[in-house]
């Protein structure tokens, strides 16, 4: 098992970058996220009415593709994140489609001292899919902890090698 290096706010610098692994959307995660929130819009989930549709076939859920920025984003990378603050200006710029694989490019555009413990992270993501197409973008901020030293956590302890 490999030790995945967290990040903290002293760490990073305007302009970093970094690109998540992919995850393709399936027909079972839209049917999911239709029964988490309820949203069973025929546009999503009938076949038949889709192909009515401009898109041809179901879409997923908008707001499904921003959950999969937030979960794909919180570990690429992984950063030590206190609170989710506020996401801005996102836009739902082209239609999801099962089949796809999406992964998220993540940009630091903005750091900010907080306090002695803590700072504000302002981040450009990006849902991007197999054609290396946006399909959604916009900002997301965080509270991220200064360092392992000021914010009392201790750092994961090294692997022992086996016998």
């Amino acid at each position: 098992m490999a030790i995945i290096q967290r990040l903290y706010f002293d760490d990073l610098q305007v302009g970093n970058e970094w690109i998540s692994q992919g995850r393709t959307i399936t027909e079972a995660d839209v049917v999911n996220f239709a029964g988490v929130t309820g949203d069973f819009d025929p546009l999503h989930v009938d076949h038949e009415f889709a192909a009515q549709s401009p898109f041809g076939k179901p879409i997923a859920h908008g707001l499904f593709g921003l959950s999969l920025v937030a979960g794909l984003g919180s570990h690429s990378p992984s950063v030590a994140t206190r609170a989710f603050v506020e996401i801005g200006e996102w836009e739902f710029l082209e239609p999801l489609h099962m089949g796809d694989t999406v992964c998220v490019r993540s940009q630091v555009t903005e750091l900010k001292t907080r306090s002695r413990r803590t700072g504000e992270v302002h981040w450009k993501r990006e849902l991007v899919n197999q054609r290396d197409v946006v399909v959604q973008s916009g900002t997301f901020t965080t509270l991220v902890s200064r360092s392992a030293a000021l914010a009392n956590i201790s750092p994961p302890a090294p692997l022992a090698k086996a016998s």
